[in-house]
């Protein structure tokens, strides 16, 4: 069981044994075991500059499908421009219009889902809370994974603006158990 907000466990590559688990909350827990109000809720958020490095990257798409379509007349170029910077424009609107993924308080945990649909997830529906980490052709990605069975909920560091292995020690101590 993850009781221990110092005990995260950092999967490398495919995972093998077995993940810590975080408690469900029992009606036995008294006062000593809730988290310090002072740090709840907890948020993590996008960063600004990840935002606006999107709305730059959507309006220079624009721009590029516009000079293609215009004075290029190179329609395949044109859309193919377009198309990008629709989609790296809604990714941009994701994050204005849902600035925050995730969020934590006493009674669970709260993620975006979709572009801005939020579930909030009491602590007895997770299952484990995990870090993945995996480096592929050198680089070092890391993804912290919510566990409430059937769904796996992942984010990386640039969904929350910290580092998962942080978010994920903060989720164990933001965690009411009657362990601790």
């Amino acid at each position: 069981m993850l009781r221990d907000p110092d005990n995260v466990q950092v999967r490398k590559g495919v995972p093998s044994g077995e993940a810590p688990r975080i408690r469900p909350p029992s009606p036995q827990h008294g006062s000593s075991s809730d988290p310090d109000p002072e740090n709840l809720p907890a948020r993590w958020r996008v960063p600004a500059r990840v935002t606006a490095a999107k709305v730059a990257g959507a309006v220079l798409l624009a721009l590029v499908a516009a000079y293609s379509a215009l004075v290029g007349h190179d329609r395949p170029g044109a859309l193919v421009a377009g198309a990008a910077a629709v989609g790296v424009g809604l990714f941009a609107l994701r994050d204005l219009i849902a600035p925050v993924r995730l969020a934590a308080d006493p009674d669970g945990v709260t993620v975006v889902t979709s572009l801005a649909r939020r579930l909030r997830l009491p602590w007895s529906q997770i299952e484990a809370v995990r870090v993945d980490a995996r480096s592929r052709y050198g680089v070092r990605s890391e993804y912290l994974e919510i566990d409430v069975g059937e769904t796996l909920y992942l984010f990386s560091a640039y969904d929350l603006g910290a580092r998962p292995a942080d978010v994920a020690r903060a989720l164990a101590a933001a965690h009411p158990s009657p362990d601790r």
